[in-house]
């Protein structure tokens, strides 16, 4: 059997970047005699190894064809006859289409490392329209490799539009779809995931509410390079990509995705907050009303990453609004309830007293 080095390890050695992850293709060799090697399998639908000593994930050759439509439409077939060209034939962009023998010598039959030295991001053959997640992952890497200087070749874009004008999209499973935008929200550019969603048309399929207003689109654009430009976490920028939407639109799209609940809840709370916390008149009231929707007294954590996502808006908050913000509800938390309680509040009658005492010390912010 041969061993080598395949995918994103090889192009991110050739980049000179860190290398993350590593992935192995192992050519001549059947199950039985990597189980012999002590091996241990983890692939259900195709032969998948984990080496015993490094824990790394080693595959057997294989081919793939179409036989449905979106994602996991593809029978496979691995055996010992499978050679290293076809099982690089199968794969997305030719950068990833590389392998590395043991002992150094780079493997490119589909001319990966040209296409890195050109910046140029190219599908390895016609196969590449047969899986629809390909359009998202290539322009997840787009925006991975935008400040490189890469753009996505022109006649792989043709063939991205083919494949949404086709409805392949709207065939992926929405798991796959938020896992490649989760990705993609922490790249380096994420904007020009959604840029390039927009120009092959998936993005209507995936976000129609941003594909189809342009003003919705670039404001989100905006917001999402503020929230990347602070690195901040994963809901802040989904919060900030939506922000532009209705809160209807938002718990609609956001469950269309199945973002998880952390996402949901700050965008909906970005979208519903939004017109109050950037208003150009804040009172004490004001103010008290938001921290009670926000439920900032039991989740102050998640307060600091609305107040963070705000200020990334177009005309959201500026940084003495946010630090005041900040300030008010630190003293306002402090408002004991039990104190209060000592002079025979209870019930109905303490929460009342106790939002009197947390009105007048906002109203030490907000006057």
């Amino acid at each position: 059997m041969d061993i080598y080095l395949v995918g994103g390890a090889v192009r991110d050695k050739l980049l000179n970047l860190p290398v993350k992850d590593r992935d192995w293709v192992v050519v001549g060799a059947t199950p039985d005699e990597m189980l012999a090697q002590g091996y241990k399998q983890v692939g259900a639908d195709f032969p998948v190894f984990l080496n015993p000593t490094s824990h790394e994930e080693y595959a057997l050759a294989r081919t793939e064809r179409k036989q449905g439509r979106g994602y996991h439409g593809f029978s496979v077939y691995s055996a010992p006859d499978v050679t290293l060209e076809d099982d690089l034939k199968r794969r997305d962009l030719t950068i990833n289409a590389m392998a590395m023998a043991e002992d150094g010598t780079l493997v490119d039959p589909f001319h990966g490392h040209e296409d890195l030295q050109n910046r140029r991001l190219h599908h390895v053959s016609e196969a590449f329209a047969e899986d629809p997640l390909r359009v998202l992952r290539t322009a997840r890497f787009a925006a991975r490799f935008h400040h490189l200087g890469f753009e996505v070749a022109d006649d792989t874009m043709a063939l991205m539009r083919q494949m949404v004008a086709d409805g392949e999209v709207q065939h992926l499973v929405p798991e796959r779809v938020w896992q490649e935008i989760q990705r993609a929200l922490h790249e380096v550019t994420p904007t020009t995931f959604f840029d390039i969603l927009k120009a092959t048309g998936a993005l209507r399929d995936l976000i129609p509410e941003l594909a189809d207003n342009d003003a919705a689109f670039r404001s989100a654009m905006e917001a999402l390079a503020n929230t990347a430009a602070q690195d901040l976490a994963t809901e802040c920028r989904c919060a900030a990509l939506l922000h532009g939407l209705s809160a209807e639109q938002v718990a609609d799209r956001t469950a269309a995705l199945k973002a998880p609940n952390n996402c949901r809840d700050l965008s909906r709370l970005v979208v519903a907050l939004a017109p109050l916390a950037c208003g150009p008149a804040l009172t004490a009231e004001i103010v008290l009303d938001l921290f009670n929707q926000a439920d900032a007294w039991r989740r102050p954590e998640r307060f600091d990453l609305l107040l963070a996502t705000l200020a990334c808006l177009p005309d959201g908050l500026d940084s003495d609004t946010q630090q005041r913000f900040l300030d008010a509800l630190e003293e306002a938390r402090s408002v004991d309830a039990r104190s209060l309680m000592a002079k025979g509040f209870k019930g109905k009658e303490l929460g009342e007293a106790i939002g009197r005492e947390r009105l007048q010390v906002i109203g030490g912010f907000f006057g």
